[in-house]
């Protein structure tokens, strides 16, 4: 669903919310006392500014007795709506891409999250979000890390700063989880990673992710992120200095053979931490 076309079915979610919601006799404020939201979210609801979690829509549909309706728009709109906007096409390259090579300053990259991995990361973003949510954005993330167990899969190549190892994202359980998965990739050829270590000192890129993807007929990306917001660029002269930046970070960091020898080490370490607790 294209973005005009998915604002447009918020909207025709906030004028029924608006028309049942009259129809039933009550004021925004008197609806939100209900559903345990405040007045001001319910107009915003009806206006399309904000988008209601899943159990709101459930107790909407309870109290103004539409069988389920809103919570139908909601699942369908959301599974739809699968990505943050800003990332909505980076995704959809990802799947066409011949190559991926990725940088990761902080954390573990979407395409090799396991899944309580990415439900911390969710929660820690997300602290009042129902447990639906979480799920279902849980599972739109593994649906992702599928891309690298086709058989047609891309060369990806991912680059880890040390700092994503020793982050304990879900606690040492969680992490040795994660970096035991990662090995594994590695150990069976899906993937080539190597990490930034400490000791590598300052680097220019060193604190900017970074996801550059070529094609088999177009000319390639590179994909950066910041707080809510995403850059595409396809510019030759941006992409070729950012392949220069991957190009130097790549010689900053350990070979795939010690990179791995340090995954597995730091997830023993977290082995032992989960333990002894």
């Amino acid at each position: 669903m294209a973005n005009g076309s998915r604002q447009a079915a918020w909207e025709f979610f906030g004028t029924e919310l608006k028309r049942r919601r009259e129809e039933a006799g009550f004021t925004q404020a008197e609806l939100g006392s209900r559903v345990f939201v405040s007045g001001g979210y319910i107009g915003q609801f009806e206006q399309a500014i904000r988008k209601p979690q899943l159990d709101v829509a459930q107790r909407i549909d309870g109290l103004l007795q539409t069988d389920g309706f809103f919570e139908r728009l909601w699942r369908k709109l959301i599974k739809e709506e699968r990505y943050a906007e800003y990332f909505t096409h980076a995704a959809e390259l990802e799947r066409l891409a011949t190559e991926i090579c990725e940088y990761a300053p902080a954390v573990v990259p979407g395409l090799l999250q396991t899944p309580e991995y990415a439900r911390a990361i969710y929660l820690a973003s997300n602290p009042l979000a129902a447990d639906e949510y979480i799920e279902e954005m849980v599972r739109l993330r593994m649906d992702r890390t599928l891309l690298l167990k086709d058989a047609t899969r891309p060369v990806y190549w991912a680059i880890l700063h040390e700092t994503a190892l020793r982050v304990p994202v879900g606690g040492p359980a969680s992490m040795a989880t994660q970096l035991d998965h990662i090995a594994q990739m590695m150990r069976e050829r899906k993937t080539l990673v190597q990490v930034l270590p400490f000791s590598a000192g300052a680097h220019r890129e060193m604190g900017k992710m970074m996801k550059l993807m070529d094609f088999e007929d177009a000319p390639p990306t590179v994909y950066t992120e910041a707080v809510f917001s995403g850059n595409l660029l396809d510019d030759p002269v941006v992409v070729k200095r950012a392949q220069a930046s991957y190009d130097l970070l790549r010689a900053a960091a350990l070979s795939p053979e010690a990179s791995l020898a340090l995954i597995e080490s730091v997830a023993e370490d977290y082995r032992r931490c989960a333990s002894t607790t």
